[in-house]
């Protein structure tokens, strides 16, 4: 079905490029959706073809109804649309309306251009993002966008589509990427290049380590047993790509001894590590996991356009973004620190395998899958643990995002919050592994309520 895939975007290309009026771009509001968008405005530059873009967190009726308002005829929906089919045939009658997505879709007949890789049966889970839908498109606009390629891996990376390697249409994709790539083998923790050894090993959420994750002193202490210096001989701090061949074997096998005492899957600590060429070594976009941090920490605090600037190359706009993503942890603490103080109080809410962490507006809208994220990887509950965090959002809605501990397969989140939200009303989207809804505020405990009576059913529903 790859081809029937193919040639829905030569058409889509040719019908978006028919018209030389201006292109009105609406993307998400997160690493996927600026890195499609990025992809998509470096090719109208080449062609000198105006265009407007902003970013959404949700595609609200409010967001559709201020469309209706602009002049602009022609409109792109990049990373979503899919689940809004109905209300966007019904209010942007009057648009040329092209949407690139690659979430799950409604069941309605559209009438515009829509493009998803799920139509032709192609795995829109783990084997294209929507930024990798914007690049096969200006590919086929024109063939020299090649060099955009490893722009679509960002976008697949933030999206959680890297595991031990690229699958599907994003394997394709890094074969174009390759000449501007070095591949190479290494822990996957974030900051090897860019934070100092012991911090990088205290923020390492996606590899847990008991006792140093989360605790800056149990890191430093980690490394004082294991005899690897914190410093080089003039006093500098090293970072993990310092690190001898020796030394580093040593870290693994360490790692994986504090692993096993908790984890089933104790060395699967290693995987590839993508390095932009053209940028040095102290550089935060040298590595595409932390680009692709980088790009989610603008998103998050709702500076999506200085993400988009660092893609879009623009050197000045690269010191913004470091001060962004110092915000942007300092966010992440503050949270988690939240998260552990009301751990025993009615704001999170535990069941056998349900975890419900009502933050209203401790927490901002932005960050609850960033911090539900964390929290399912953490190792604090067991495997198969659906982590639910919900946030106030300040139009009057609840933000929600769904995770499941311990990388579980084969668990339909989507699904399982699509059950809950039926009863109270409202709107989900999202994958099966990391799914979203948006409610009104005063259906926070009706939503709770539905929610503890589905815990002893998840199993059951989730995999739908």
């Amino acid at each position: 079905m790859e081809e029937d895939f193919f040639n829905s975007l030569i058409e889509a290309s040719e019908k978006l490029l028919s018209s030389k009026e201006a292109i009105r771009i609406i993307s998400h509001n997160d690493c996927d959706g600026i890195s499609a968008a990025a992809i998509l405005i470096i090719a109208l530059k080449k062609l000198e073809r105006n265009f407007v873009v902003s970013f959404v967190k949700n595609l609200t009726p409010d967001v559709l109804k201020d469309l209706t308002r602009e002049e602009y005829k022609t409109v792109v929906f990049l990373d979503l649309g899919s689940s809004s089919l109905e209300q966007i045939n019904n209010v942007l009658k009057d648009k040329d309306v092209f949407i690139f997505d690659h979430h799950q879709m409604q069941n309605t007949i559209f009438n515009g251009v829509f493009v998803n890789p799920l139509q032709y049966n192609i795995d829109g889970e783990n084997g294209i993002s929507a930024s990798g839908i914007s690049y096969l498109l200006t590919k086929i606009i024109n063939p020299k966008n090649k060099e955009n390629a490893y722009l679509a891996l960002v976008g697949a990376i933030g999206d959680m589509q890297e595991y031990k390697g690229f699958s599907g249409l994003n394997k394709k994709i890094l074969e174009d990427a390759k000449d501007s790539l070095e591949i190479r083998p290494g822990l996957r923790i974030f900051g090897s290049s860019t934070r100092h050894l012991h911090k990088a090993l205290e923020y390492s959420t996606e590899i847990y380590i008991p006792g140093v994750t989360g605790d800056e002193k149990g890191a430093i202490n980690f490394l004082q047993k294991l005899d690897i210096p914190l410093q080089d001989r003039n006093g500098r701090y090293r970072k993990l790509v310092n690190l001898s061949n020796e030394e580093l074997k040593t870290l693994v096998s360490a790692i994986i001894l504090e692993r096993m005492k908790t984890e089933k899957n104790a060395e699967d600590i290693l995987g590839n590590v993508y390095l932009l060429k053209s940028e040095s070594d102290e550089d935060i976009t040298k590595d595409l996991r932390e680009f692709s941090t980088l790009l989610n920490a603008t998103a998050r605090l709702n500076k999506s356009s200085i993400g988009l600037g660092v893609c879009l190359n623009d050197k000045s706009i690269k010191e913004k973004a470091y001060e962004v993503l110092s915000d942007y942890k300092f966010e992440i603490i503050n949270a988690l620190n939240w998260f552990y103080s009301n751990k025993n109080t009615n704001k999170v809410i535990e069941a056998d395998n349900l975890v419900i962490i009502n933050a209203e507006e401790y927490i901002r809208d932005t960050m609850t899958g960033t911090i539900a994220s964390i929290i399912s990887k953490s190792n604090i509950y067991k495997t198969g643990t659906v982590i639910i965090a919900m946030s106030h959002t300040i139009d009057g809605f609840t933000k929600i995002s769904a995770r499941i501990s311990g990388n579980k397969q084969a668990t339909n989140l989507r699904s399982l919050l699509e059950t809950i939200v039926q009863k109270v009303g409202g709107q989900t989207g999202g994958h099966d592994n990391a799914a979203g809804a948006l409610i009104l505020q005063e259906k926070d405990d009706e939503f709770i309520m539905e929610a503890k009576k589905y815990h002893n059913q998840i199993e059951e529903i989730a995999q739908k």
